[in-house]
């Protein structure tokens, strides 16, 4: 029996409007790192970011991997309070099914490999974080605990008090579909930019998950 949904948040619930990552990264990140005095490519911070390469392998250059992520992540709070500012962050349509989640009794958590202050940020801006009993950002103890690591999958199973097999990951990646099986949850792939390979289920959008989850609880 379906007791619980664990949510990603960006390309899930929200998305950005003409971001471009590597653009991102040389206009906003890279000259804050400059001025903290670290060297970081943008090929090195994206094999980090999507964990290809652990977060702490940026040791090897005799930069702090905590530091690194906090001044990262400061940026990024910048920049995604600028999108908004903007319009640029928009909520999809299909979030109004999260009350209809609530009303089947759900237990509701968001997840996500941004800090937690920049995902409440996001989910606050469109008043969002009212659905959730539980929101995960990166947690600063265990920065290779990012997705497709399954470590923040696990807490937010703890949080809602629930086994693996009373709850469900609902994602747009891979790295949602990893982190879930890694700790035995069923994962779904909203298919927003193209079908994620492995997923237990595929939905077009949560309009069609709502319909799915009906026949679990």
């Amino acid at each position: 029996m379906l007791r619980g949904i664990i949510f990603d948040v960006d390309e899930t619930l929200v998305y950005y409007e003409g971001y471009d990552p590597k653009k991102w990264f040389e206009e906003w990140v890279k000259p804050e790192l400059e001025r903290h005095g670290i060297s970081l490519d943008y090929e090195l911070y994206s094999k980090t970011a999507r964990l290809e390469l652990p977060r702490t392998y940026v040791r090897k250059f005799g930069i702090d991997p905590v530091e690194l992520w906090k001044i990262i992540d400061a940026v990024n709070n910048r920049y995604r309070k600028r999108m908004l500012a903007e319009g640029k962050i928009k909520a999809f349509p299909d979030v109004s099914t999260l009350g209809e989640f609530r009303r089947l009794g759900l237990r509701l958590a968001a997840v996500s490999n941004a800090s937690l202050e920049n995902t409440l940020l996001v989910l606050r801006a469109f008043d969002l974080d009212k659905y959730f009993d539980a929101v995960l950002g990166k947690d600063y103890s265990n920065i290779d605990g990012v997705k497709p690591s399954p470590y923040l999958i696990q807490k937010a199973l703890e949080k809602l008090n629930l086994r693996p097999d009373e709850a469900m990951v609902v994602g747009d990646s891979s790295s949602d579909v990893l982190a879930a099986h890694g700790v035995g949850v069923r994962a779904v792939n909203v298919i927003r930019f193209g079908k994620v390979e492995g997923a237990d289920y595929h939905v077009k959008d949560l309009w069609e998950l709502v319909e799915l989850v009906k026949k679990m609880v």
